[in-house]
């Protein structure tokens, strides 16, 4: 089994929640404070991110810090999936980026007539947009998570070293 069902929320949606519960004037620290968290290089680097902004924010802004600590484990969930894969899990929202061709599409045909006429709208345009997709890097690595290996900071742990 996968090492969490839903790897992380959307940071750019968080991001959001979190500076709407700040002034103007803490807005930008704290999302450079953010950024180091969704940008560190482990899980040891993003939960000490996590620690300072708590430490910064939490006596004048205890909602938005709320925010960060009670979803950490969900936040940081990418790092229990290889190192290879970071990079596509950090992806802020594959499905808006997935749909945008069609969206824009039926914004611009102002609806595509009957249900079964959408259907084969969309799917035609998903199929050529898929085209421009990038490939999954570490692919071989895909069939090691499904089969509920376990990767800490990216990195394989054998299973001798799971019991100790």
């Amino acid at each position: 089994m996968f090492p969490s069902a839903r790897p992380q929320r959307c940071w750019v949606h968080k991001a959001r929640n979190v500076t709407n519960c700040l002034p103007k004037s803490a807005q930008p620290g704290a999302t450079k404070t953010m950024q180091e968290i969704y940008n560190a290089e482990d899980r040891t680097h993003a939960e000490q991110s996590i620690e300072a902004f708590a430490k910064t924010y939490g006596a004048k802004f205890p909602k938005a810090v709320a925010k960060i600590t009670e979803d950490r484990d969900e936040l940081l969930a990418f790092y229990d999936f290889p190192v290879e894969h970071w990079i596509h899990l950090r992806i802020t929202n594959p499905i808006e980026s997935t749909f945008s061709t069609v969206k824009l599409r039926t914004k611009v045909t102002r609806g595509a007539g009957s249900p079964a006429a959408a259907l084969a709208m969309v799917f035609k345009l998903v199929e050529s947009a898929q085209a421009r997709w990038r490939a999954i890097t570490g692919a071989h690595l895909v069939s090691l998570v499904r089969a509920g290996a376990r990767f800490e900071n990216g990195i394989l742990v054998e299973r001798g070293e799971q019991a100790a």
